[in-house]
C-alpha cells in the first residue's frame, strides 16, 4: 500500500494524474486515462458512475484506497477520485495494488 500512496505522489508531481469528477471524466472521454481510482469509501453512485464509464471506454478501473490517504499521496485534501495518465505508472500502480490487499475490484 505505501508503494502505491508513494507511485501516485510521483505522478502527481510528474504531472501524469488528474483529479475531480469533471476533469476525471474529460481524461477518459479522450482516452488519456490509464487507469482510474475511485476511494473504497466513495459513495456507490460515484463507483457505479465511474466503473460504467471506465467500462464503456474500455479504461483500467480499481476501488481501492480510502479518500484521505488518496489525498494525502498527492499532497492534496482529501480526494476520491484520480486518473494515471501515464501507462509506467498505472501499471506500477496496478501490479503494487494487486500485490496488496487494499482492493476491492479490478474491472
Amino acid at each position: 500500500m505505501n508503494k502505491t500512496l508513494s507511485l501516485l505522489g510521483m505522478a502527481m508531481r510528474a504531472g501524469k494524474l488528474v483529479t475531480g469528477d469533471e476533469t476525471v471524466l474529460k481524461t477518459i472521454r479522450q482516452g488519456n486515462a490509464k487507469i482510474v481510482i475511485v476511494a473504497a469509501d466513495a459513495s456507490d453512485n460515484t463507483k457505479k458512475k465511474y466503473r460504467d464509464k471506465c467500462s464503456s471506454y474500455n479504461v483500467k478501473h480499481i476501488e481501492a484506497l480510502d479518500r484521505d490517504s488518496i489525498g494525502r499521496a498527492i499532497g492534496k485534501a482529501e480526494r476520491v477520485l484520480v486518473a494515471v495518465t501515464d501507462g509506467g505508472f498505472a501499471a506500477g500502480i496496478e501490479r503494487s495494488l494487486i500485490q496488496s490487499s487494499e482492493v476491492e475490484s479490478i474491472d
